[in-house]
């Protein structure tokens, strides 16, 4: 069982995801200790699923989703690792992420790192490691999260005490907030060149990018709120997640500042999460014609459809925003391409 009996039925409206189960949990324990004054209300349990530690629990109705989820995210948040959400299409569901670990070798075995982070972070798949240091993991959002926040405390010590990390910290502080790390031609960003800019801020947030893409450019009050607050903020897209620095512009004189604007970025984040959702149209071969015709009816839509982010890839375009909104701009979309509806 997967997200994708969730998505294609009725029921994704009246769905919760937990994430951060203990491995090996069976599916009368999940039942017994998290959902145990709730069983009447339950329709199906899909557990376990194809992202290790996440269960798909479907309510008989949305009202009572809705408020179980409201309940749950304060219950629930005291225990370890453990988080809930409204069911989220295609977006959240699983992540994969490219990372270099040579930046460790100096320090550590890579083999024993690697050994080291599959037992902290037992809900995520890796890649065998290759020679160049680079490894590729899968999982839930949430443990994609931690491993970043392990690696990081792992590389966050030898560079503090290295005679590189003083200048380069007076370096980055006269960047300009709006200067990026620079891609490859995949879009992700390695370990190895992100660490040094990720010590130097103050602040750390770690988002799903389809959900800081929306944020920045579709909500109006992102950067003005950066201005108010004279926040300098670095962004670091790796893969489907993006790790944003924040930094106070007046050399840290108004920390209090910084943590203020890193939650509220955290709630409407959050609210977002719950919010999205993406549609996708692959190019699958369309010439040069065909694609400049898709996008230029993309940008006609977006006058109308001011809500929808579109993002164009090289192999797809992703279409975010309300269900609502993605379901009819691509409606319309594939009506002015000529194309039916998929």
């Amino acid at each position: 069982a997967s997200a994708l009996k969730v998505r294609d039925s009725p029921a994704s409206e009246r769905t919760m995801v937990v994430d951060g189960l203990p491995v090996g949990l069976l599916k009368d324990q999940l039942l017994k200790h998290y959902f145990r004054d709730e069983i009447g209300d339950i329709e199906e349990v899909i557990y376990p699923t194809r992202v290790k530690g996440v269960a798909y629990v479907i309510f008989k109705e949305k009202k009572v989703a809705q408020s179980v989820i409201r309940q749950k995210k304060h219950h629930l948040a005291t225990k370890p690792h453990l988080a809930v959400s409204h069911f989220s299409e295609k977006v959240f569901s699983s992540v994969t992420a490219l990372l270099d670990l040579s930046v460790f070798r100096s320090k550590i075995e890579l083999e024993s790192l690697v050994m080291d982070l599959k037992n902290k972070i037992p809900t995520l798949k890796f890649s065998p490691l290759g020679p160049s240091g680079k490894i590729s993991v899968q999982g839930s959002f949430l443990a994609v999260m931690k491993l970043k926040k392990s690696l990081l405390l792992k590389a966050i010590s030898p560079l503090e005490n290295s005679s590189n990390y003083t200048s380069e910290r007076k370096n980055w502080n006269r960047q300009s907030p709006q200067r990026g790390p620079q891609k490859s031609e995949n879009s992700v960003v390695t370990l190895q060149s992100s660490v040094p800019e990720l010590v130097r801020s103050q602040e750390t947030l770690v988002l799903d990018t389809d959900v800081f893409l929306y944020l920045k450019h579709k909500c109006e009050f992102y950067k003005p709120m950066l201005n108010k607050f004279h926040i300098l903020c670095q962004e670091m897209v790796d893969g489907e997640v993006t790790t944003i620095c924040l930094q106070d512009a007046h050399d840290g004189s108004q920390p209090s500042r910084v943590r203020h604007v890193k939650k509220l970025i955290e709630e409407w984040s959050e609210a977002l999460h719950l919010e999205l959702r993406k549609e996708t149209l692959v190019w699958d071969g369309k010439g040069i014609r065909e694609k400049r015709k898709i996008k230029q009816a993309c940008e006609q839509l977006c006058c109308t459809y001011l809500r929808v982010l579109t993002q164009f890839h090289r192999t797809h375009i992703d279409i975010v925003g309300s269900s609502s909104d993605t379901y009819l701009f691509k409606t319309e979309l594939m009506k002015l391409i000529g194309q039916k509806v998929s």
